[in-house]
């Protein structure tokens, strides 16, 4: 990614996600679950900012686990609904960022619904260990 580019993303990001998640909370499908999960959105938000910096620029600012936060609430995530949520970022990023920027930033916001999705959902049974038998 080119300094402007990245330049871009760090300037617009604070905007972006006001105006991305605000379309989350107002979704009928995605804003009971959001709404009922995040208790101070502006500490959420700034969370969510140093998270996509640190994706987008590695910039390392985003020290959380966004995993286990995802796990906690796994029951009612559906797989659909990561769908849902791509759409709208999409939609967002497609308005606010330059149209190759907005593509990078789908993209990686694809691989990271992917792999929310398989963490929640895709878990393998686990299988019994053989003991071993006396002779």
């Amino acid at each position: 990614m080119d300094p402007c580019q990245a330049a871009e993303i760090e300037a617009a990001l604070p905007a972006l996600l006001e105006r991305f998640y605000a379309r989350v909370r107002a979704d009928a499908e995605l804003g009971p679950v959001f709404n009922d999960a995040v208790g101070d959105w502006d500490h959420h938000l700034a969370t969510l900012a140093d998270f996509w910096s640190s994706v987008m620029l590695t910039s390392g600012r985003y020290k959380g686990d966004p995993m286990a936060v995802h796990l906690r609430h796994a029951a009612r995530i559906p797989s659909e609904m990561f769908g849902r949520w791509l759409a709208l970022w999409t939609e967002t990023t497609g308005e606010m960022m330059s149209p190759p920027v907005a593509a990078v930033m789908q993209a990686k916001a694809a691989r990271i619904a992917q792999s929310l999705d398989a963490a929640l959902h895709f878990r393998l049974p686990e299988v019994a260990t053989p003991r071993p038998t006396a002779s």
